[in-house]
């Protein structure tokens, strides 16, 4: 089947893995009748590989040190991150957190002639100052003994900076792209063709953008003047060249910016690649940015200015399951436009963030293969489909594998392919054992990284680990204990061999949590077809009239009240099994509504597509959670005691609750206060806050449709002062849960003290002066990331947001000058739109309450950054960052998206923990650092009840980050959490003497046994 539209492809993104093996698996014909030349040529090739020695690329790095042991991956982390670390206490904590408690003597004993032994990790560096002795394995470990101790010494430090720098010297091929041109030429002597790639992460701001774009600018200039005349334009070195670098914002949801900004850009790149006689490269990056390449690549190929020129290359991932479409889709674009395209075929280098991005958002199902045989396979099978199409693909094949180098290279005879006519690739420093065996014959094109080391990490860690993984051909192939036939076996033959394609060990993203319970539906905003379902979907919704919601009166609550109560018997005595049943249809039903309740959410509430989509999600997962919880903790408990005598623990439900919810999650938070009073046999009176009362309401009619009597849930709209102050005094109600303010549960706290009766649970979750810790070892461009989005999601009105942001003042003006740029591409506008990042602010009270704070931030603090405005009217507050000296110029908390930054020195973070816990909150904290030592005191000294680590301190997912804090932020238990529905509950014991009647029968059967 052919899919000649993007949108069409895109729909493919998520299809089922079994039926994309079934698709692709017939494809693999003319390869099978192949296999005996195949694998003749694969042997002969790995046999030669092991013979000459596997030189001093990753094959041997992975040789010594495995990715299967922990020492490879803390080299790798202290490779990229000792190099960033501009203060030595941090550098020396980040040495001490390497080296202690691992197993080095085994990797020091395997003597591998390679830099990435113990000597030249700096080891031997250090061996000038510290004596070896005479045993030099056995000096090593004493060394490395000696070493934790002695790491504060400066000549130890730089030795292992400078052993650092070796190490990165292999995996790129130059620092600045002049070195990187020079240390080509002995390769390109021997026949080696290049692409470079200016290393660096994504751009966070509009000026890192324009930084990239001069290099490539400048870069294309400096290859161009290596082009030997008569080349052809695939014999010239070429250019690869990163989207993500080129715009900050390059997502589809920002497409309108994507196509007015980056567009010229890329245009300008490829315009001055044409005039010189190179070929560009787009790589590719994480699934959810196929689509806007896609939609960018079309327009290139169909501008004039490109007419007749074959230069402009794309990149395929075969881990992708619609990769096959995607080639069917290049070749009608060649073919529209009478083109050659540049067609590089890789596996993927994202895989395990694909994975976990999949589950985190509730995709459908996962956009690459769980299993490597099926990349293996889908890889071979886009190898033949480009192969049979003469006429539309240079092909250029990235492999490091003998026997998918094999498979390629007698498939483009059997096509007729010359030797001439397509090209291998393989990346600098990996796999160069094998294309040297081959480069003279057919070419070969290094992938060579240019830029300096610190800038290595995003790099190196996803080539060593999508090179060193277990299954790989490059792993296997230091395993002198397999047999060439043993690592080379045919991956049809062994995906068949599965019971299923998909992987078992890999659920999917519904199926993350078991049997327990389903995993809530997400969307992907960067797949087109998901992205333009969504829209026609709420357009219905979003310019329909919003019926008004009339207040009760607090005289109704008795009425109301007395109705629950006589619901009470009948409610608490059904079933478990029929309680849990109606939640669950409740979250079948969320979801089934799930456009509805998004253009509710953005028009009543002011919430974003993703913050809508997030918010329906949560609801769904309360629902599912709160029931799965219930099955196991409703049932009658029996207990040890004395022979004779028995004892049963249960749980009963306390009678009525009062549900009080606020308005930053008018839906989330409101269906999970109910639902866990619900499950647990509940009656519930639920005042949802006056700003959002329609939300509620149509959460409370869909509960009802889910099976909960009107009588057992009903509603309570109406101000807090009035409504909800007398549904708490009311002595016909035996609980309150609330969410909101710490000045409103004090007073619900107060105000329950003051009636006579029974002593009702009080269960609180209020607000936090949340901090986060950035020390000198982080990576910035994650750290910035995190902060924008902790601090200013959902227009910074999350009780959890970042509000107090320290920084080590090492790191300070380099991070604070990404963070305000990374500021400037922030948009403020409409929810609707999907390009919208900020919201408008809940309504003018709270809009003015938090200009007055900024307009004194001004006054005493120093501006950072502020957002650009929005461009719609609206509550709108642009996202603020204000430089200030202590958390005493802060009175209150500030709930908007205004951050706060203070500096602080290295070796003073105990003093900083006892200054964040002294300001009494303690909901959310967030650690940035790369340092165990940093995390762990941090971690231990901390008084909140979710602390983040190298992450954003957003977006706790029930069940997986039970979510409440402790001290001023509330009372606990978690929401979300397996103590939760406890606090609804309360407990009875039974104890039958069952002796009385006559002898202990039980105790006699056992004497007589």
């Amino acid at each position: 089947m052919e899919y000649h539209s993007i949108d069409a492809i895109s729909a493919q993104a998520f299809m089922d893995e079994e039926e994309a093996m079934r698709i692709l698996l017939p494809q693999m014909k003319t390869l099978a009748e192949l296999e005996g030349a195949i694998m003749a040529q694969a042997t002969a090739w790995t046999r030669a590989i092991r013979k000459h020695g596997m030189g001093q690329g990753v094959e041997a790095f992975l040789h010594v040190y495995g990715l299967d042991t922990g020492e490879g991956v803390a080299l790798m982390c202290l490779a990229e991150a000792l190099l960033r670390i501009p203060d030595a206490e941090t550098a020396d904590a980040l040495i001490r957190d390497t080296f202690e408690g691992r197993n080095w003597k085994h990797a020091a004993e395997n003597g591998e002639p390679w830099r990435v032994s113990l000597s030249s990790w700096g080891l031997l560096l250090t061996g000038k100052v510290v004596d070896l002795g005479h045993d030099p394995h056995a000096g090593v470990i004493a060394t490395l003994k000696n070493l934790v101790a002695r790491m504060g010494e400066p000549i130890i430090r730089e030795a292992l900076k400078k052993a650092m720098h070796l190490m990165g010297s292999h995996f790129v091929l130059g620092e600045t792209l002049e070195d990187a041109l020079q240390n080509s030429l002995a390769y390109r002597k021997r026949g080696y063709r290049f692409s470079f790639d200016i290393l660096g992460e994504g751009a966070r701001s509009d000026a890192q953008a324009q930084v990239y774009l001069q290099s490539y600018r400048e870069g294309i200039a400096l290859i161009g003047k290596t082009v030997e005349p008569g080349a052809t334009l695939f014999e010239t070195p070429g250019m690869s060249v990163k989207l993500s670098a080129l715009h900050p914002r390059y997502h589809l949801a920002k497409q309108e910016r994507v196509i007015n900004e980056l567009l010229p850009r890329l245009k300008e790149i490829l315009l001055c690649a044409r005039q010189v006689g190179i070929a560009v490269s787009i790589d590719a990056e994480e699934s959810s940015r196929l689509d806007i390449e896609m939609i960018l690549f079309q327009q290139l190929l169909a501008d004039p200015a490109f007419a007749g020129w074959n230069g402009i290359g794309f990149v395929v991932q075969a881990y992708q399951k619609r990769a096959p479409y995607v080639i069917d889709w290049l070749a009608q674009l060649a073919h529209g436009h009478n083109r050659i395209i540049p067609l590089r075929l890789v596996k993927g280098a994202y895989w395990d963030s694909e994975i976990k991005w999949a589950q985190l958002q509730g995709l459908p199902s996962y956009p690459v293969f769980t299993r490597k045989e099926n990349t293996d396979v889908s890889y071979l099978a886009c190898a033949d489909k480009i192969l049979a199409s003469r006429g539309v693909f240079y092909p250029q094949f990235g492999t490091h594998n003998a026997r998918t180098a094999a498979s390629i290279a007698l498939l483009a005879t059997q096509y007729g392919w010359k030797k001439d006519e397509y090209e291998f690739q393989h990346l600098h420093g990996m796999g160069e054992a094998l294309h040297n065996l081959f480069v003279r014959e057919t070419p070969s094109r290094i992938y060579a990284p240019v830029g300096t080391h610190k800038d290595l990490l995003a790099y190196l860690i996803r080539r060593l680990l999508e090179n060193g993984a277990n299954s790989s051909f490059v792993h296997l192939l230091t395993d002198q204990s397999k047999t060439p036939e043993a690592i080379l076996g045919d991956p049809v033959a062994v995906a068949k061999h599965y019971a299923t394609f998909s992987n078992p060990a890999i659920p999917l993203p519904s199926r993350l949590y078991g049997d327990e319970r389903k995993n809530s539906a997400g969307i992907d905003f960067g797949n087109l077809a998901q992205l333009q379902k969504l829209q026609r979907e709420i357009a219905p919704y979003a310019a329909s009239p919003l019926a008004t919601v009339p207040d009760i009166t607090p005289a109704a609550l008795d009425g109301m009240l007395a109705t629950a109560q006589q619901a009470c018997a009948d409610w608490s005595s059904s079933p478990v099994e029929a309680r849990t049943a109606i939640l669950e249809r409740a979250a079948d039903l969320l979801e089934a509504h799930r456009a509805e309740l998004i253009a509710l959410c953005a028009r009543e509430a002011g919430k974003t597509l993703q913050d809508g989509v997030a918010e329906i999600r949560e609801a769904a997962d309360f629902c599912r959670y709160y029931a799965a919880q219930a099955r196991n903790l409703l049932a009658p408990q029996s207990l040890a005691g004395p022979s004779g005598e028995g004892n049963t623990l249960s749980l009963h439900p306390r009678g009525v609750f009062a549900c009080i919810s606020p308005w930053n999650f008018p839906l989330a938070i409101f269906t999970g206060q109910v639902a866990a009073a619900l499950v647990c046999g509940n009656c519930v009176i639920a005042k949802p806050a006056e700003q959002t009362p329609r939300i509620a309401r149509r959460a409370i009619e869909l509960l009802h449709e889910a099976g909960v009597s009107r009588a057992v849930l009903q509603f309570a709209p109406g101000p807090g002062e009035t409504v909800g102050a007398a549904l708490v005094a009311h002595p016909q109600i035996n609980g309150v849960v609330f969410t909101g303010s710490m000045e409103t549960a004090q007073h619900i706290q107060r105000g329950l003290a003051a009636r006579t009766g029974p002593i009702v649970p009080f269960i609180a979750e209020t607000g936090g002066q949340n901090c986060m810790v950035v020390d000198s070892s982080a990576l910035p461009e994650q750290a910035v990331d995190d902060i924008v989005l902790s601090a200013f999601g959902s227009a910074g009105q999350r009780c959890s947001a970042l509000r107090i942001l320290f920084v080590q003042e090492e790191i300070a003006d380099a991070l604070l000058a990404l963070l305000a740029g990374a500021m400037q591409e922030l948009s403020c506008g409409d929810p609707l739109d999907p390009a919208t990042d900020i919201g408008p602010l809940i309504d003018e009270a709270a809009q003015a309450s938090l200009l007055a704070h900024i307009n004194r931030m001004k006054q005493s603090a120093r501006l950072i950054a502020v957002a650009p405005q929005s461009k719609v009217p609206g509550h709108f507050v642009a996202p603020h960052a204000f430089e200030i000296r202590s958390v005493g110029e802060l009175t209150q908390e500030v709930f908007g998206p205004v951050l706060h930054v203070i500096r602080f020195r290295a070796g003073t973070l105990r003093q900083l923990c006892d200054i964040i816990n002294a300001m009494g909150y303690g909901l959310t904290f967030g650690i940035h650092s790369r340092v165990d030592e940093h995390i762990r005191l941090l971690t231990s000294r901390i008084r909140a009840g979710n602390i983040y680590v190298n992450r954003s301190m957003i977006g706790a997912t029930v069940g997986v980050q039970p979510f409440g804090g402790e001290g001023l932020s509330g009372t606990g238990p978690k929401a979300g959490g397996p103590h939760y529905l406890l606090r609804f509950l309360t407990e009875r014991t039974v104890t039958i003497n069952t002796a009385a009647i006559g002898g202990n029968v039980t105790l006699l059967a056992t004497e007589c046994l």
